[in-house]
């Protein structure tokens, strides 16, 4: 019987709630996605202060996390609201909400005293109880008790949906961290592995925000009047980080504000040699992390470039010029979107969640076994549309 599901997704890059209207039907390899209609309400500057603010150790605080936490969570539900308004479909026919949430801080290995952990925050219980709509939420968790690194989680998805019997795939997303999911052709589950490849627009952004006052570099052209610094790039791709043997994942923790602000204090360049010095590293970064883990262990055909930096111009061609040989495409080539992506990723795993089917690939985030995901918050008075097996 078909669902349909809503996928929220708010990701590293802070630019805003992406929402897809989804119909599934069937669920782990028999399952079939149909979008029917996809948002994307950006943040208001003022908001982006404010988590920005939440995820900064030097300024944050349990007050500041506890109130965003409901904050957000009220803007989720009324994102699903202008979704349903905007597709004309009733809310009350809804089946289920899948909320990523927003990641403020990610911890993929044990840290001095820290233990491998991580934190999305928008209050799932306002979202069921303004909407009247069953939510599932907090996907991560259960992958980081398996051992794993709760990250990435959009491989499985990936399978269900690129899995191709003649050519060997690489996803790449870049949003505010770039990771790449790896399906050889012809391949099982067990087959696909996955991992952060580096800095996606996370840098960029900050430069732009810093040195021009926007919030990101459009079509990459501030990047294409720069002159890229190859020996800084060089400089910052020796960062430990890169050398690690996947399965890894990292965050704005390693690649955010703090990273951004030393860079620009160590060095004096061009505003806008600065941004395509920064542009070229995460192309760089993508670049290598193929030529040393992915291309010596499978034959690619395709790689399928998603997310926001797929609109980057600048990037894109800098990518090509980093990959000869290689077909490199975006979402849009293949008849798809690369907006809508994730948020669809988030409402299929929901989806396996209801069935109480596993929703992680083991080779991605590190886990011991697959689990099932996500944690369900029902609405005020229970919901008659969720039977749970």
């Amino acid at each position: 019987m078909d669902k349909m599901i809503v996928g929220l997704m708010s990701g590293t890059s802070l630019d805003g709630i992406d929402a897809a209207l989804v119909k599934i039907s069937g669920h782990g390899f028999n399952t079939r996605v149909t979008l029917q209609h996809f948002i994307s309400v950006p943040f208001s500057n003022k908001l982006k202060e404010e988590l920005l603010d939440v995820m900064d150790v030097e300024r944050s605080n349990v007050a500041k996390i506890c109130s965003m936490n409901v904050k957000l969570g009220a803007l989720f539900a009324e994102t699903v609201m202008e979704l349903c308004e905007e597709a004309a479909y009733p809310i009350e026919k809804i089946d289920a909400i899948g909320s990523h949430g927003q990641t403020i801080y990610h911890i993929p290995k044990t840290i001095n005293h820290y233990i491998p952990s991580t934190l999305q925050i928008g209050e799932p219980a306002i979202i069921a109880y303004e909407t009247n709509t069953t939510v599932i939420s907090n996907f991560r968790a259960m992958d980081i008790a398996a051992g794993g690194e709760g990250a990435p989680l959009v491989p499985y998805t990936e399978y269900l949906l690129y899995k191709d019997i003649h050519k060997g795939r690489a996803l790449q997303n870049i949003g505010g961290i770039g990771n790449v999911t790896v399906i050889p052709k012809n391949s099982e589950l067990n087959d696909v592995f996955a991992f952060d490849t580096g800095p996606g627009n996370m840098i960029i952004d900050e430069l732009c925000k810093q040195l021009k006052g926007v919030a990101f570099d459009k079509n990459g052209h501030w990047a294409s009047q720069g002159r890229v610094h190859k020996n800084l790039a060089a400089e910052w791709m020796e960062m430990a980080y890169f050398k690690r043997q996947p399965p890894k994942s990292t965050g704005r923790e390693l690649f955010g504000r703090e990273f951004t602000r030393k860079i620009l204090q160590e060095n004096r360049i061009s505003a806008n040699d600065f941004i395509a010095t920064a542009t070229y590293f995460t192309a760089a970064s993508i670049a290598d992390a193929y030529k040393r883990f992915v291309f010596p262990a499978v034959h690619i055909d395709e790689i399928i470039v998603a997310g926001g930096g797929s609109y980057n111009t600048t990037l894109m061609n800098m990518l090509k010029s980093l990959l000869p040989g290689k077909t490199v495409l975006t979402q849009e080539d293949i008849g798809l979107s690369s907006e809508a992506k994730e948020a669809i990723a988030f409402a299929i795993l929901a989806n396996e969640t209801l069935h109480q089917h596993p929703g992680n690939v083991m080779q991605a985030t590190g886990a011991r076994e697959s689990v099932i995901l996500g944690q369900i918050t029902l609405p005020p008075n229970g919901d008659p549309k969720i039977m749970i097996k």
